[in-house]
Parts: C-alpha cells; structure tokens; sequence
C-alpha cells in the first residue's frame, strides 16, 4: 500500500483549504494510507476527518514525533506548508516529496507595487497541482469539514432558540486589520431581518457584547462560549455569513454557506477567497474597496491600519451588504 504524509502545520483556514486534496488522494483506486502533521492547536480541524489514516501533532518542533514518522517510511510526502520546518522535516524523512509554491516573491510584489502579478488560481487548485503527478482529478465538490453528533448536540438548545433561521457574524480574526469594525456590525445587525448569532474566540467576547449594547436586534454573542467544532455547528445550521478573511469563513464554505466575505488589507486575488461547490458558487459575495491605493498592504495583516485610517473597511459598502443579507 502506498503510505503518503501531508505537511500543514497551521493555520485553521489553510487546513480546511487542504481538504479536496485529502479526499482526492483518498479517492485513487490505489487506495493510499493517508497520514497528516499538524500543530496541535489546529488538530480540531482535522480530527472527524474519514480519510485521515493516522493525524501527527506537534507542539513546537518536528523532533516531537521525527523518531515515529521515520518509522513510517513514506512513498511521497506532499509539502503544503512550504517553509523552513517543513524542508527539515522532508530532509530528514529522505522520501520522495512535492511542495506546494506559495509564491511569496509574487504577493510582496503586489503589495509593494500595488499591481496584481498573482496568477488567476485559487490557492484550492495550486494545491491540486501538487498532487497532479499521482493521476489526481478535482472533482468539483468543494471543500470538506466534518464534525461531530456531540458538537451539533451541544449547540441544539442554542439553535432551537432561533428555530433554525438566523444569520451569523464572524466577528474576530487573527490580525486587527482583517477584522470587520464594530461599527459596521452593528449597522448591518440593525437591519437584518434574521436573528444573529456572533461566532468568534474568547478574546473576542468583548467586542460581541459591544456590539449587542448598540444594537438593536436579537443577537447571542456565542464568542468564547463554544469550541471551534461547536462554532462549526452553528455555522453549518445558520442561513448565511458575514466574515471577514478568517478560516471560519472557510469553514462555511465547506458548508456550502453563502458568505458575504469583507475585505479589509488582503485581497481575494491572493487566492484564498470562499471556495465553492461546481454547483455552488452563486453562495460567493465579496465586498471590497476597489481602487484604493494602500490596498493590499500586507498578505497576513497588522495590529492596526499602517495609514491610521482604516478606509479598506470603513469605505465598505454596507448598504450593498444589508441588501444581500436580506434578500
């Protein structure tokens, strides 16, 4: 049988990315065992997944589990990290691998000279291309997230509050500039004709009771209240999203959501926009200030806006937001 080890460390958004190349590789007649290295911190992500034979994890360092996975002696490692941990690991391994080109020098050119050189791809079918060499096929069906019958149980209560009709907000994010304003949160709350339900992490708790404080709408602030799979179940049950570029927003892609994602200091040509079903890519709203000169000014984010103005977001058109929530 062939034996294959995937490499991504982190981040929750990147490792939902990785799912149509799980099943693909899960799906060759050949039948290969699959085997996945992640940060612990992640491995919520990947726990409930099918067509994961064995899920390593590391605190820190490769040298954590490098002893059991040279027992392993993998056919192919496929390198979807592509960075300094990850080429330590794949030398130590000596198994025949394929890295996924992040094309780092393209995106700092298109933040430096504000001119898109990214090729037109999601960052979903570049992964692909990694894998092309085994005979591998996209089959169009977007991506996977699984969880559990404990984690739906333990939102029920929640949801039959909201008698399975309700929007919800993404309301956090791992950088201040990727994180949709309070303010327009709060302008969108005021008008949508559904409930909502605010899904973040504890340290965005205080920003969902904020936001309920000045709004007036029927809002739970389920931040900090939930797991990550338990904030899933809310998300799978909901009837559509409002997120910025966070992995919870591909999350509900895997659940075939129609997302209305905001864009603040990254741009969807960087490839990591909400990433469909063939047969669902009508559910792909994007809100974004076009033409704006600082824009992108980084791939990841910052603690606060370089210009001290914020205008990738506060220059949203909110009211084109309000008219698609509610349609």
């Amino acid at each position: 049988m062939i034996k294959i080890l995937i490499i991504r460390f982190s981040s929750i958004g990147d490792i939902v990315l990785t799912s149509p190349v799980i099943r693909a590789l899960h799906n060759l007649p050949q039948r290969p065992e699959i085997h996945f290295i992640v940060k612990e911190k992640f491995v919520q992500t990947l726990i409930h997944n099918p067509y994961i034979n064995k899920l390593y994890t590391i605190e820190k360092e490769i040298t954590e589990v490098l002893s059991d996975l040279k027992s392993e002696n993998y056919d192919y490692i496929i390198d979807l990290h592509s960075n300094l941990r990850s080429k330590r690991l794949k030398m130590a391994l000596t198994s025949k691998s394929y890295s996924f080109n992040k094309l780092n020098i393209r995106k700092w050119l298109s933040i430096k000279l504000k001119y898109n050189l990214l090729p037109d791809i999601h960052i979903v079918d570049r992964y692909m291309e990694t894998i092309a060499f085994l005979g591998t096929q996209n089959d169009g069906l977007g991506l996977d997230y699984f969880i559990s019958e404990q984690d739906r149980k333990q939102t029920s209560e929640l949801i039959a509050k909201f008698k399975n009709a309700y929007h919800v907000f993404v309301i956090g994010g791992a950088h201040f500039t990727k994180q949709i304003p309070s303010e327009l949160l709060i302008k969108i709350a005021n008008s949508s004709t559904l409930p909502i339900i605010l899904v973040g992490g504890p340290e965005d708790r205080a920003k969902g009771e904020f936001i309920i404080e000045n709004s007036n709408g029927n809002i739970f602030n389920a931040c900090g209240v939930f797991n990550l799979n338990e904030s899933a179940s809310i998300i799978e049950q909901c009837r559509k999203v409002v997120s910025s570029d966070t992995g919870m927003m591909h999350i509900a892609s895997a659940f075939q959501k129609p997302i209305l994602s905001i864009w603040g200091n990254t741009i969807p040509e960087f490839g990591m926009s909400p990433y469909f079903a063939e047969n669902k890519k009508q559910n792909n709203h994007i809100f974004e200030v076009q033409e704006l000169s600082c824009r992108p000014c980084s791939k990841i984010g910052y603690k606060a806006c370089p210009k001290k103005h914020f205008n990738c977001m506060y220059q949203i058109d909110t009211d084109s937001i309000i008219k698609t929530l509610n349609n």
